[in-house]
């Protein structure tokens, strides 16, 4: 390493495993990134969006300074009017007529100091968080359990295992690194068996000994008729459960007889099925159920929760090695933000804002005028509350609602009603953005210093590795000038993030004496140089004791008022059936190699690549009744809004079902925003939107012609019923269509600049034009239009825009779409890391590859962060499937 590089220890922004990273900045301002080896979280995995961290830093849509109406201030300025603002709806309105909404995406330090203001000196909870969108269940059930928002295990507690049960989670997809734990220690332990609860066919299926693809939202079915199986069948833990849980007789007589015929109605599996996993369950003493958003994101998602949890508290299998219910959270922070009262329904330490004692002791810790009372309005209910007028003033950080709560259109009319809106943005190409009064500059992952906590309870450093741009500042510095400038100066005096990490840490042991669960007040007193240095620890780590790992109630000690674990009575509930209108049940979710709304993803060609454009998942059954072919544009409806998308048609999702990811947004898609279509359901213990079910119509969007190209220059306006823009080596590709005829050469001049030199080739009987424009003979942009879906290799034709000059003679290579011999069209991306496509595989496969090890020796593919090793796994065995299917026919004939 020269002088000039520096490598600095930090943790990756994505999901809630929190991944310990290197960072390291060579002389040119490239800034490269790997995996921590020395972390206790990852060892150094990393996932394809860690592993591509340095190829999204560039600073071309940043915010760099503060803007009041769309025009450029100076921090006075807008800070004040920020101040001016609040306290005037305050003073008119009274305290509940302002309201923050934050981020997982935010430093805890950021977080505390957001809930310190709102509750403590503005004194109302109307601060919530996007994370009410993917753990407030788990939150709820936790609560109701534990009597506190306690995880009991750890990480290493799935590689101790016997059994592993994977509900509602795409872990392969959505937390790879904790996938590639459990595949090593599938690996290195034959005995470890894995089952899969979903209702999709997801890449972690690859892994799963058994797949049980009930029907949406009948957890708790399944869950229950567990619970009477373990009672009927005396397996449950009488020692554990008579010395330290309470309630489990109601427990069992809510859940119902272990009727195995009905529990596979009501579900959808088959008997042998269910039976099979609640004899591996009875049998198998290290057992962990790791559940994330398809449990907690569901209108019954508490129940779901506390179904799972009572099968634990039943058999004593929690908080001992290999044991226990394991909520993943979904974001980098979303643990931080529970920590410090993030929820509208919460207080800072795991305080609980309806408990008065604990309400004196935040408002005694802070010397704070009030303390908030009753809970503020969750997320859903907070803008709906915008919508109607009862919120004046609106402060966002970190987070774009347009986009990512239910009923998006709803929210989006809600902020453009709203008298007042303050956006904390790192981006200017964020949905939110064009409805902000005020935009605030804040720092992004390599500027920010503080602390986050991932899914085990884990604290790390988040540390900069670069220098703040432009006149950007960090989240709580917002809020701290705001709150000085509303007269709570003396309580908001930081200096830096370590000064606000140890007042957070002092509150979290103050009054405490082992009463609440979470207590950092060993860290009341870290100096500044020893909060830099500060390792990954653990919580609990109390004042006077030596750092450790812990779990909890092994032993009990739970934080309910009897101090005993409470089983919850959870009656099961028929979801909600779809209608003739809207006869599909719509999921929505994550994928691979993309973030949230792809700000930050969105960003580098090697994650665009697997996904380059938003689809809807469909059975091809469905596919076939409703006249929709592969590739074909479909729109997916409710009564809330619609979105058109590439149908992909696939058996991953059962007849009946459709499948959207969450990411695309208007920045890179015409109209994909799939939250727009989600109904504003929500469960009534934890007020979480019911993300993965929506019933919706799914319709054949007929198009008159149908375009793709590649160019070296973003496009600023495109003109067409659809459209999907993706960035590619050299430039980007566009997917566009469009109802009514056009004249394409217009098109394609419109896109591009008009000193290019043009040329063409058409087939009017086919119903196809292609149009490429030169200059220098180096191609500028290539369109390819058709009056059905275009049949071209994208990965050839984004690769054109890597060539050298062609000569005039080549170039009708180009426009007839023909793929050189000795460049084979390498198939839809598989392998983000080496670039790796499906056809390459295959031809592997072919030569004898036939196991993803040994792709991996001969392709490289899985060999870097190995995020795409189940999908690997998942192609061969269709490849050794067809092979089976292709030798029978041989044989018969």
């Amino acid at each position: 390493m020269t002088e000039q590089e520096k490598t600095i220890r930090t943790t990756c922004p994505y999901c809630g495993v929190g991944c310990g990273v290197l960072a390291t900045r060579h002389p040119d301002g490239t800034v490269t990134v790997a995996g921590d080896p020395k972390h206790p979280s990852n060892f150094g995995r990393l996932c394809s969006k860690g592993s591509a961290l340095g190829e999204t830093l560039s600073l071309d849509d940043r915010l760099l300074y503060p803007e009041i109406d769309g025009e450029r201030a100076n921090w006075n300025d807008a800070l004040d009017l920020v101040a001016r603002n609040f306290q005037d709806a305050i003073r008119e309105h009274g305290p509940d007529s302002v309201a923050f909404y934050v981020s997982g995406q935010i430093l805890t330090e950021d977080y505390y100091v957001a809930n310190k203001l709102m509750k403590g000196f503005i004194g109302s909870a109307n601060i919530d968080t996007n994370s009410r969108l993917c753990m407030a269940s788990s939150v709820a059930g936790h609560r109701r359990a534990f009597g506190s928002d306690t995880v009991p295990g750890t990480y290493e507690d799935l590689e101790l295992a016997d059994l592993v049960v994977l509900v509602g989670s795409n872990l392969a997809w959505c937390h790879p690194v904790l996938f590639q734990r459990l595949e090593a220690a599938k690996a290195a332990n034959p005995a470890l068996r894995v089952v899969v609860v979903d209702p999709r066919k997801t890449a972690t299926c690859a892994i799963a000994d058994l797949h049980l693809q009930l029907k949406p939202d009948t957890d708790v079915a399944l869950f229950n008729g567990l619970l009477a199986f373990l009672a009927e069948a005396s397996v449950v833990n009488d020692s554990y459960v008579n010395h330290f849980t309470q309630g489990l007789e109601k427990a069992v007589e809510a859940a119902g007889p272990c009727e195995i015929g009905q529990i596979a109605e009501k579900t959808g599996l088959s008997r042998q099925d269910i039976a099979l996993f609640y004899k591996m369950f009875a049998r198998t003493e290290k057992t962990v159920t790791v559940y994330s958003q398809g449990v907690n994101q569901s209108v019954v998602g508490t129940d779901k929760v506390n179904s799972i949890v009572n099968t634990h508290l039943a058999t004593g299998r929690i908080g001992k090695p290999g044991m226990g219910p394991f909520s993943v959270t979904g974001q980098p922070n979303a643990m931080g933000g529970r920590e410090v009262g993030g929820l509208a329904n919460m207080l800072a330490g795991h305080m609980a804002l309806e408990n008065a004692e604990h309400r004196g002791i935040v408002q005694d810790f802070w010397q704070s005028p009030v303390v908030a009372d009753r809970s503020g309005l969750k997320a859903v209910e907070l803008f709906k509350a915008v919508r109607e007028g009862r919120i004046k003033a609106l402060w966002i950080m970190a987070t774009s609602p347009v986009d990512s709560l239910p009923d998006a259109d709803g929210v989006a009319e809600a902020l453009e009603a709203c008298p007042f809106v303050v956006v904390s943005e790192v981006t200017r190409a964020a949905d939110t953005v064009p409805y902000a009064n005020v935009l605030l500059p804040a720092a992004a992952w390599g500027e920010k210093d503080g602390t986050v906590t991932n899914s085990e309870r884990r604290i790390s450093r988040q540390r900069a590795f670069l220098e703040l741009p432009g006149e950007v500042r960090p989240d709580w510095w917002h809020l701290s000038e705001v709150a000085r400038r509303m007269g709570f100066a003396g309580a908001f005096s930081y200096e830096g993030a370590a000064a606000i990490f140890r007042e957070h840490a002092e509150l979290s042991g103050y009054r405490n004496e082992g009463s609440r669960d979470f207590d950092i007040g060993a860290y009341r007193d870290v100096t500044d140089a020893a909060f830099d240095a500060l390792e990954p620890f653990q919580w609990p780590q109390p004042a006077g004791a030596l750092p450790t790992d812990t779990r909890f109630f092994a032993g009990g000690g739970f934080y309910t008022e009897s101090g005993k674990g409470q089983f919850v009575p959870v009656v099961f509930k028929a979801p909600r059936q779809t209608e003739r209108r809207y006869p599909f049940s719509l999921n929505t979710g994550r994928i691979r190699d993309q973030w949230h709304t792809m700000t930050r993803t969105g960003k580098t060609p090697r994650l665009t690549a697997h996904f380059a454009e938003p689809f809807a998942e469909l059975n091809p059954i469905d596919a076939e009744k409703l006249g929709i072919d592969p590739a074909d544009l479909v729109t997916v409806k409710s009564p809330y809004g619609a979105v058109v998308v590439r149908a992909l048609l696939t058996d991953r999702v059962a007849p009946g079902e459709v499948f959207v990811p969450m990411h695309w947004t208007d920045q890179l898609a015409s109209k994909a925003r799939i939250d727009a279509v989600m109904a504003p359901e929500t469960d009534p213990h934890s007020g979480q939107p019911g993300s993965k079910f929506t019933p919706v119509a799914v319709a054949k969007a007929k198009m008159a012609w149908f375009g793709f190209a590649v160019l070296r220059q973003r496009p600023e306006k495109i003109a067409a019923d659809y459209w999907a823009l993706a960035p590619v080596p050299g430039g980007y590709r566009l997917e566009f269509a469009a109802k009514a005829d056009a004249d394409f050469a217009e098109i394609a001049a419109a896109l591009t600049s008009s000193s290019n030199e043009t040329t063409d080739i058409s087939d009017g009987a086919a119903g196809w034009r292609r149009l490429a424009e030169w200059r220098d003979d180096v191609l500028q942009a290539a369109f390819f239009f058709s009056a059905s879906p275009v049949e071209v290799s994208r990965q050839w034709a984004c690769g054109l825009l890597g060539e050298g000059p062609v000569s005039p003679q080549e170039r009708a290579r180009v426009l007839a779409g023909r793929v050189p011999a000795d460049r084979p069209d390498p198939g839809a991306l598989v392998c983000s890391c080496f670039q790796i496509g499906c056809n390459q595989i295959a031809e592997a496969a072919r030569c004898g590859a036939t196991s993803v090890s040994a792709i991996g020796e001969t392709l490289k593919a899985g060999t870097n962060c190995g995020s795409c090793r189940s999908e690997i796994q998942t192609l061969l065995d269709e490849i050794a499937k067809d092979s089976l299917d292709d030798a029978d026919i041989a044989q018969a004939s």
